[in-house]
């Protein structure tokens, strides 16, 4: 049996960036003091060191490279990229194989939960500082030369291209992340656009990855490399594999496949793209769309893009900012939730803590009161933790997952489309580190040993294994 949530299909665009404004309104593209429209993007003359504008240019002159970007020679220190000692290990051969399996958060169908952690939601319970900049950024200013500096935090994009020709001299850092306990192991290319689902089936040697190139790829995890290429005939906006079936979301329909036979069948019925799937273990299918052929469920007034079943009950995050909880008996809407500004994108379930992320740039928190409905209960960043009306810039989060790091904490992974993927210890939200890439990461899945696999838009996917900071001394 099929439902498909019944939507009004709506014009906005998944994924764009958006200034958002602490006081609720959108920055728009023509502010900024001095009529400095663009003043948040880094110059690109400016990065190659050729800006002839100086301070009359529109485009963003960070920390004090001087005004062409060249650097003040003035009293200015040479240092390297890795003066913060970042680890950031080259990919090696994957002949090792990386693994598959579970996460421990529940993103889908349900699946184990970690220990239960009393959540005091934000730092000391209430957030400290964890809500001020657009971003949390711990203080990890170190010495050199009897000066104080703030260690490189932006990425170069030219670097992550493989062709930065500046060397030690470059204004931006050279690593594919800024964790001390995280490296890049390898990354899987094949896809030539966008990479929108991961799905690594539990007890099963094969990854799967579907992309807006048209394709699925499987890849063998114990080799790492790409044994087929199937293609789709459309755009994959979704992935799920239940009881050796694979679903994958296409526009207009749903192509369902038989792993052990290769056996394939068409669900037609959706109309446009199918952004997100669900099955229940009573092999109910529903999918972030319209299905004709049975029950439709009607409430959300633009698109479903991201879809979560818990127990027996489904919930759903749509393009019109809201939230709808839905009973399995029913088939009815009983309760939608309010609090995000723009498209919540996905959805997560932590303890007994369901977590949203939207494209307005923030994480949201909700618990079940006294009376068994959900109720807000905590947002990142916090608003109430600024105390001046400036516009704060930040990137729209796309995708979330969560698992535990080399000693058992947790830690929620969140992409945002400043190409970048914070990782965040839980319950405090306090930021540990980020992940580069370059492109916005669109997918995000976890696997055997907690290895994190991400896709982004550029077809790249990359793998991600936790490392031990503090191994134990050898004694001989």
């Amino acid at each position: 049996m099929m439902a498909g949530m019944e939507v009004d299909d709506g014009s906005t665009r998944v994924g764009s960036k958006r200034n958002y404004s602490r006081s609720g309104n959108a920055a728009g593209s023509g502010g900024g003091a001095g009529g400095r429209s663009h003043g948040q993007q880094v110059c690109r003359y400016w990065q190659e060191g050729r800006c002839v504008k100086g301070d009359d240019c529109q485009w963003l002159h960070p920390g004090n490279a001087g005004s062409t970007g060249r650097g003040n020679s003035a009293g200015s220190a040479k240092r390297s990229n890795n003066a913060h000692e970042y680890r950031d290990r080259e990919a090696r051969d994957p002949a090792g194989g990386w693994g598959y399996g579970g996460g421990g958060f529940t993103s889908g169908s349900n699946q184990g939960r970690p220990r239960n952690v009393s959540a005091r939601w934000g730092r000391g319970g209430r957030g400290g500082r964890s809500g001020r900049g657009s971003h949390d950024q711990r203080d990890n200013r170190f010495q050199e030369g009897g000066r104080s500096h703030t260690p490189k935090q932006k990425p170069c994009s030219y670097w992550l291209k493989g062709n930065c020709m500046r060397g030690d001299t470059c204004n931006f850092l050279h690593a594919h992340t800024t964790a001390p306990d995280m490296e890049m192991t390898t990354v899987l290319n094949g896809h030539e656009k966008a990479v929108r689902a991961i799905v690594l089936p539990e007890a099963h040697a094969q990854l799967y990855t579907g992309s807006q190139d048209e394709s699925v790829r499987v890849w063998d995890c114990t080799t790492g490399k790409c044994t087929n290429v199937a293609p789709m005939g459309g755009d994959v906006g979704a992935l799920i594999f239940a009881k050796g079936w694979l679903f994958v979301g296409l526009p207009n329909e749903v192509k369902v496949i038989n792993m052990a036979t290769l056996q394939q069948a068409n669900l037609s019925g959706p109309k446009g793209q199918v952004h997100a799937l669900a099955v229940t273990d009573d092999g109910l299918l529903f999918a972030g769309t319209h299905f004709e052929p049975a029950a439709s469920m009607s409430g959300h007034t633009g698109p479903v893009v991201t879809l979560m079943l818990i127990a027996n009950r489904l919930y759903s995050g749509s393009m019109d900012s809201t939230i709808r909880v839905w009973e399995f008996a029913t088939l009815q809407c009983v309760q939608a939730l309010e609090g995000h500004t723009n498209v919540v994108m996905d959805l997560l379930c932590w303890d007994s803590f369901l977590l949203s992320c939207s494209l307005d740039g923030t994480i949201k928190i909700w618990s079940v009161n006294s009376s068994g409905q959900l109720e807000l209960t905590f947002s990142h960043p916090e608003e109430e933790n600024q105390s001046d009306s400036r516009n704060i810039t930040l990137a729209g989060a796309l995708k979330m997952c969560g698992c535990t790091d080399k000693a058992g904490k947790p830690v929620l992974l969140c992409s945002y489309n400043d190409n970048i993927v914070r990782l965040y210890d839980l319950p405090t939200f306090t930021e540990r580190g980020q992940l580069f890439s370059r492109e916005e990461v669109r997918a995000l899945q976890v696997g055997l040993n907690n290895l994190v696999f991400s896709g982004d838009s550029r077809g790249d996917v990359k793998v991600w294994s936790w490392i031990d900071t503090h191994p134990e001394a050898v004694v001989n």
